[in-house]
């Protein structure tokens, strides 16, 4: 069960059996990472076929390991130079290549128990939320030039949001003549997003107050 199917001889069968082997834990590993998790189509396929691609790389230069997995890494950078890519999929880029990789090398076996493992770890650690404390708001609070941002708000921010949030950027608008800043922090507690809202906009001179959720790429 752990032996490569490929240390005695290769065959069409063996070949078929990887290939087929390298399907199934594909798409298996995209449902799994896309479990309570948003997912672009794209991105799901990239899952569900990236390790046949990268078994196939691996076991057409198997007798250059080293080659093999400079070139199947090549291909995980290339989502990355364009998109930036959230902490779970890089997680799941990797979880693929590693599969393949293995696949690759015949060992179909371990490949399964690597994907067992990580799909376990996965559903658990999404089930019981691992990691998460209150989620994570952005705030864009607009202000006139004339207002002094510095601590104005801070007894708002007491009264509503955990803890003190950090003041990620200021800039102007408006030709300067109005100042947005941009927050980030999160609320006490659920629903009362609206009274924070109109404690700001008392502040502000009813200029526009946004609250939304943080870029995932920012959490990380």
């Amino acid at each position: 069960m752990l032996n490569s199917i490929f240390a005695s001889s290769i065959t069409l069968l063996s070949v078929l059996i990887m290939l087929g082997t390298a399907v199934v834990l594909g798409i298996l590993n995209s449902l799994i990472f896309g479990w309570k998790s948003r997912m672009t189509k794209s991105f799901a396929l990239t899952l569900a076929l990236l390790p046949l691609i990268s078994s196939v790389i691996i076991f057409l230069v198997n007798d250059h390991l080293g080659v093999s997995v400079a070139v199947a890494g090549a291909f995980t950078l290339v989502r990355f130079r364009s998109v930036k890519g959230t902490g779970r999929e890089i997680v799941a880029i990797f979880a693929s290549m590693a599969i393949g990789l293995v696949l690759g090398m015949g060992y179909i076996g371990i490949a399964c128990m690597v994907f067992v493992v990580i799909a376990a770890l996965t559903l658990l650690l999404t089930a019981v939320d691992f990691g998460s404390s209150r989620e994570m708001k952005q705030i864009r609070i607009t202000i006139p030039e004339d207002l002094e941002y510095d601590g104005v708000f801070d007894d708002i921010f007491t009264e509503y949001l955990a803890g003190k949030p950090s003041l990620e950027s200021v800039r102007t608008k408006n030709m300067g003549t109005l100042f947005e800043l941009t927050y980030a922090g999160s609320f006490k507690q659920d629903g009362i997003s609206k009274a924070f809202i109109d404690a700001i906009r008392v502040r502000n001179g009813n200029l526009p107050v946004v609250v939304g959720e943080f870029p995932e790429d920012e959490k990380m």
